[in-house]
């Protein structure tokens, strides 16, 4: 018996949206509670003496907690939902954003450091799936690609507004200012979010047969166990893995030690710094924008979803691997920095593209799906930021850099066999009546 399509006459509500840009918000919390070290290091090391290798194993203890807990984080969301378990962990990274400003050694620092990466290990694969059964499928490209934004927007803003409060006050400053942001947000996600549209008091019905429609009738997700067997079996999940590993260590070295290459390597003062480590995050807010909505663009074109990811990812992967040495050899230390601005676009075109790809395949286990992928890409930014240090130090900076670009081009070739089209959990087929 075929099920006639929902239709409404009203109006659709547009709180899917409201949704989205809470969701955009909290990624662009979470580049900003932990940029604020990098700002803060050249700082830091003068108080404290740490050195570069010191410095590398303190900010990759926090990839290391936000690697291992990727797994966790995602299964709570899918567990309990978003709702709870987003609203506490921001909470929770909150604290630890604080408790930064209150050590005094390089032991306290590291533990609070990895207890921060705990709470922050569950911000995107639950924020992923706060979007699973919110956004519609030609919307997914460009919600990712938004969410991603607003994270490379947090990482762009906080050099400049944490190195003025570090110049005013003192590099204790920002981490008490932006954890309270966090805590602010945590209570209007609460109160306002649902986990899905049906609890929602403010989703008309419209707006509920239009989300109806695009993804089908919602279940209580909140309480079903993701088929881990089928999920860890699948060459398409390990495939895109390791793609985001590779993304993931290229992007955990340009957010970690960026600035300190500017001022180290490129003589920029901290005042200089402030601006110029924010401009390639800049681009890549750009980046991150354009390529879900130009992939997105493609699927209502051509109705090819394995296509309108894989080509927007793969142009973008190619274009870092061109950028990144040529950056790295411009002599002159603004040529450098724009020519960097050119390879984080590249580089961010694939970002949106790569977490729409776990809402695409993943479906309602998308929580799970991008918390593996996560794990992977984090498992890899965690050894990259604590690697960086030691190869700076034997090898010099563009060493460093020439292996973003070698990552970058391995990135372009594994996205070539991801398929988006092809769900690794198979959706259960209707009873017949």
């Amino acid at each position: 018996m075929a099920i006639e399509p929902i239709t409404v006459s009203q109006k659709p509500t547009r709180v899917r949206y409201v949704v989205l840009g809470l969701t955009v918000l909290v990624y662009l919390i979470t580049y900003m509670d932990r940029g604020i070290i990098s700002s803060a290091a050249p700082a830091i090391q003068k108080e404290f003496g740490f050195s570069l290798i010191t410095m590398g194993w303190i900010l990759g203890l926090f990839q290391w907690a936000y690697a291992i807990f990727q797994i966790p984080g995602g299964w709570l969301g899918d567990r309990f939902g978003p709702r709870r378990t987003l609203a506490g962990i921001v909470v929770w990274w909150s604290v630890f954003t604080a408790a930064t400003a209150m050590v005094w050694s390089a032991p306290s620092m590291a533990v609070t450091r990895f207890l921060f990466g705990a709470g922050e290990a569950g911000a995107f694969p639950n924020a992923t799936r706060s979007l699973s059964r919110w956004m519609l499928p030609s919307e997914r490209g460009f919600a990712q690609g938004l969410t991603h934004a607003g994270a490379r927007l947090g990482g762009a803003l906080t050099p400049l507004i944490a190195v003025g409060l570090i110049l005013a006050y003192g590099w204790r400053a920002p981490f008490l200012i932006f954890s309270a942001i966090g805590v602010v947000w945590s209570l209007v996600w609460y109160f306002y979010y649902r986990d899905t549209p049906e609890e929602h008091p403010g989703v008309n019905e419209a707006e509920r047969a239009l989300i109806q429609d695009g993804l089908g009738s919602v279940r209580n997700v909140a309480k079903v166990s993701p088929p881990w067997g089928l999920i860890l079996r699948s060459p398409q999940m390990w495939l895109l893995c390791a793609m985001y590993a590779c993304y993931a260590f290229d992007f955990g070295v340009l957010l970690a030690w960026f600035p300190k290459y500017l001022t180290s390597e490129r003589g920029f003062s901290m005042q200089q710094m402030g601006i110029y480590a924010s401009l390639p995050l800049l681009a890549g807010v750009v980046g991150g924008i354009a390529g879900g909505t130009i992939s997105d663009r493609i699927v209502s074109l051509t109705g090819n979803l394995k296509l309108a990811r894989r080509i927007i990812a793969v142009g973008g992967f190619i274009l870092a691997a061109l950028l990144i040495p040529i950056a790295v050899l411009a002599p002159n230390p603004v040529t450098s920095v724009a020519l960097f601005c050119v390879a984080v676009f590249g580089l961010e075109l694939t970002v949106g593209i790569s977490w729409a790809v776990t809402l695409d395949i993943g479906d309602e286990f998308a929580g799970s799906v991008s918390a593996l992928m996560n794990t992977g890409g984090n498992l890899a930014g965690a050894f990259a930021t604590t690697l960086t240090g030691y190869v700076v130090t034997l090898y010099g900076w563009t060493f460093a850099f020439y292996i973003l670009a070698a990552l970058s081009a391995v990135a372009a070739v594994l996205f070539l066999s991801i398929d988006a089209s092809r769900k690794l959990v198979p959706s259960p087929q209707p009873r017949a009546s």
